[in-house]
């Protein structure tokens, strides 16, 4: 694992939620540049048995979510690699909190990841396929086209966090 910014060390303290804490394990995993592929990233889509997925300059927040999802013993989205069928997946949250699947809209598309912390007008998401990474970024609140939550008994973690704004914004995670 790739050491975490300063800004978000204290999530390695944080004892869930599972899928946090799964992304946390892949974090700074990046695509390979130009025509070769990152076979960890292809072998995540083997491990879900998702054949029609074959390089890494496919969009892959929507393969990084569902991995996560399957790691932690929760089913995948009727449609994993298009992230705004995630926009379905579990239960609607009632507010974003850590461990939260959070669905944006993107021109062209959409872009799916993980609540870590908010500001006053960006979600910090922790995600694939983000400056074709596994990274943090922050994304414009106004985006959010859905919060999702699938638990079986919620983390007594499972709260909204508030940081300070800095970090990159991200505008565009094709």
């Amino acid at each position: 694992m790739t050491a975490l910014p300063d800004a978000y060390r204290w999530l390695a303290n944080e004892p869930g939620p599972k899928m946090i804490l799964e992304a946390l394990e892949l974090y700074g995993t990046h695509e390979r540049e130009g025509s070769g592929n990152n076979p960890v990233i292809l072998d995540w889509a083997k491990e879900l048995g998702l054949k029609q997925y074959t390089a890494d300059a496919i969009p892959w927040c929507g393969l990084f979510v569902a991995l996560l999802a399957h790691r932690s013993g929760k089913a995948m989205s009727s449609s994993p690699l298009w992230a705004l069928s995630w926009a379905t997946w579990g239960d609607k949250s009632p507010a974003p909190a850590l461990g939260d699947v959070l669905v944006f809209k993107r021109p062209g598309g959409g872009h799916v990841g993980l609540y870590v912390a908010e500001d006053a007008d960006y979600y910090h998401v922790l995600g694939g396929n983000q400056g074709d990474a596994v990274s943090i970024t922050r994304v414009a609140k106004p985006r959010l086209y859905a919060a999702r939550r699938s638990y079986r008994n919620t983390p007594a973690n499972v709260r909204p966090i508030r940081v300070s704004a800095d970090g990159a914004v991200s505008t565009n995670e094709a």
